[in-house]
């Protein structure tokens, strides 16, 4: 176990940022003005074999395609719209069709939203396996994008989709990012805070909660589940790639009326307090095992 959170606990503080990042490291994508009303988003991630899918059973295209989809999943959660995308792989063990098929995988399922690769890398590997970096670089509307610190008191938690049993379902390599949602709900003002669930519910929902410095209530029940999804594990799974948000008090009728997208469902509350977690009787939903994926 790399120890992800302690590490990125120690190092974020420490990296300087110029006058012209809006947002640095601690949302689904940095921020950088662009002058006038422009907005540069930009994000990476990595895909890892035997980690983020199964190495024998997961064809390259649907790998590639992972890839993609993941980074578009960070510009969702900003609001923003996705235009480029720099593609590196390292791999050992592995033929030049296969990793020409994982990078068309990743190309076709950027073209399907509109992004373009526009570079990357590729370098051998001294064992067996394969590792991936893709970085996504989109935009948006300096008044129009969202990040994870705006939730207020009152505020009321929302999830898009379902949750929970990604990995056996198939559905951590086939979901669809949730650009249009994303854009919807930033430009109209509906999302005060927002981010994409990766990592699992309980997990990303503590980041928001620190990012806005209140306490998120959850009512677990209400969480919607993913076919074949138990509750309990459903919470910490990650792999979801929905959005995770919360709503003003006074605009959430009006969302009701508007909203044509996919499936959103209340499932908690923003209260004053210490950043935390917890269920409808105050009880915390963190100190009781897993929370979700950490590297």
């Amino acid at each position: 176990m790399l120890d992800e959170l302690n590490i990125l606990k120690q190092l974020l503080p420490s990296l300087p940022q110029a006058e012209d990042v809006v947002a640095g490291p601690g949302d689904d994508c940095a921020a950088v003005a662009c002058g006038g009303r422009r907005i540069l988003l930009a994000a990476a991630d990595q895909l890892v074999g035997g980690v983020h899918y199964y190495r024998e059973t997961t064809s390259p295209e649907a790998a590639g395609r992972k890839l993609m989809c993941r980074n578009l999943s960070d510009i969702a959660a900003m609001g923003g719209v996705p235009k480029w995308a720099l593609l590196c792989v390292a791999a050992g063990g592995r033929s030049p069709e296969w990793v020409l098929a994982f990078c068309r995988g990743a190309a076709e399922a950027g073209k399907r939203f509109g992004v373009s690769v526009i570079g990357g890398d590729l370098a051998s590997l001294p064992a067996e396996g394969e590792v991936a970096s893709l970085t996504i670089l989109g935009e948006a509307d300096a008044a129009a994008f969202t990040l994870r610190s705006g939730a207020k008191p009152g505020d009321l938690l929302y999830v898009t989709g379902e949750i929970g049993n990604s990995l056996a379902s198939g559905h951590h390599l086939d979901f669809e990012p949730r650009l249009a949602e994303g854009r919807f709900l930033a430009e109209n003002g509906f999302a005060s805070a927002m981010l994409d669930i990766s990592d699992g519910l309980l997990l990303d929902a503590e980041r928001l909660a620190k990012a806005s410095r209140l306490r998120l209530c959850i009512d677990p029940a209400a969480v919607p589940l993913r076919a074949g999804a138990e509750r309990e594990s459903a919470l910490s799974d990650g792999e979801d790639y929905e959005l995770l948000f919360t709503v003003p008090p006074g605009r959430e009728e009006e969302l009701k009326q508007v909203w044509k997208l996919t499936k959103l469902t209340r499932i908690g509350v923003a209260e004053p307090g210490e950043p935390d977690v917890c269920d409808c009787s105050g009880r915390s939903l963190l100190r009781n095992g897993k929370c979700g994926y950490e590297h």
